[in-house]
């Protein structure tokens, strides 16, 4: 007898209507609020359970300290050589189906954080991409579906240890290290997916271009092929991968990752 495929469920969470959700800090205290122009509002609570409740609060965005937008309640899933232009210049080819890995939520930075490289490798690369943050409790959901279980979007650096990824049987080293996963500088809502540029700046210079419609899976494929695997819970973020243009960082540099429509996320590295 044929086994009836489970279908996808959803918990009840309230509908986001704002654009950007950030977290941030204030005189100690870590908490999240509604970007507006130079102002961030602040809300009660935990968007991601509570919704989005302004509390009247209000702070410059000068005076704050933006941080991560989410600490994953679980995982970080990321995906590799979704741009066949990456898979080539690393030697590789396309996978049949979507390459897929994790970092644990330990690897999370925020948007200015400076990040420590790993004393284990001498090789570590940068890689700029479009990072997916999931709203609500799901599993095995399609992807004509898939928009009604996103949070939102966000930018991400997926940090990786080039030597020891070519040396290590797995990749748990090379790419889930302390702060090998900076992501922000907030989570945009309202957004589009699917012809956005994502752009690398090493020290200013640009060294990847690329956009989202390169990719070889659609976001959506992405997050419906990682759903089948694992029930993805609010708050989890999934890297989508990154464009051609990869190199090597060194102590005192500075990366910024944008991503078209979200904005700019910035981070220097030491040893």
């Amino acid at each position: 007898m044929q086994m009836r495929r489970p279908q996808f469920y959803l918990a009840a969470t309230s509908k986001v209507d704002v654009m950007r959700i950030a977290r941030f800090v204030v005189d100690g205290d870590p908490q999240y609020g509604v970007v507006n122009g130079d102002e961030i509002v602040g809300i009660a609570g935990d968007p991601f359970y509570q919704g989005v409740q302004p509390t009247g609060t209000k702070h410059a965005i000068d005076d704050v300290r933006l941080v991560a937008p989410i600490i994953p309640r679980s995982k970080v899933v990321c995906f590799g050589r979704t741009y066949a232009d990456h898979a080539s210049e690393l030697g590789n080819e396309v996978p049949a189906s979507p390459l897929m890995f994790l970092k644990p939520n330990t690897a999370i930075a925020g948007p200015g954080d400076p990040v420590t490289l790993p004393s284990f490798s001498e090789e570590i690369s940068y890689e700029a991409e479009l990072a997916v943050v999931i709203g609500r409790i799901c599993k095995d959901v399609p992807a004509e579906k898939v928009a009604d279980v996103i949070f939102g979007y966000t930018c991400a650096n997926d940090l990786t240890a080039r030597d020891v990824q070519k040396t290590d049987l797995q990749w748990g080293r090379a790419k889930g290290w302390d702060g090998s996963c900076p992501i922000g500088p907030w989570i945009e809502t309202e957004f589009d997916p699917e012809d956005v540029g994502v752009v690398g700046r090493l020290d200013g210079e640009t060294v990847q271009d690329g956009n989202t419609s390169d990719m070889v899976w659609s976001v959506a494929e992405l997050v419906s092929f990682a759903s089948q695997a694992f029930t993805l819970l609010p708050g989890d973020v999934i890297l989508t991968g990154t464009p051609a243009g990869v190199g090597l960082l060194r102590e005192g540099q500075r990366f910024e990752v944008e991503v078209e429509g979200i904005g700019t996320l910035l981070n220097q590295f030491r040893r």
